[in-house]
């Protein structure tokens, strides 16, 4: 399963309202590339597949497609404010190594 922070939950919802979008599913995942191998993706989906794992948290209607929840199971997503700027954060502990800007990963 994938979790998320009170402060993650809020953002979120923050982006939706700023974005004007319902009925969507935020899409959590995985492709290759990065420094270190894997890069983590987030984005609103209107769309799930077959394959998708799905989970509500607090309302927030979250996707992982099966392939990524393999790297993801376990993670927490949070959102991080620091000074003027804010950015979502992943906590996995599938991950043996990160890049320096935490954007990417290695699996164990």
């Amino acid at each position: 399963m994938i979790e998320l922070t009170e402060s993650a939950i809020k953002e979120v919802r923050r982006l939706m309202a700023a974005q004007n979008l319902t009925d969507v599913f935020l899409r959590v995942g995985v492709r290759g590339g990065g420094c270190s191998g894997l890069s983590y993706v987030l984005e609103f989906d209107t769309e799930r597949y077959p394959n998708d794992r799905c989970f509500e948290v607090d309302g927030v209607r979250v996707v992982v497609e099966r392939k990524s929840y393999f790297y993801l199971n376990g993670t927490t997503l949070d959102y991080v404010q620091q000074g003027l700027t804010g950015g979502f954060r992943f906590r996995n502990p599938n991950v043996s190594q990160t890049c320096g800007c935490g954007s990417s990963f290695t699996p164990r």
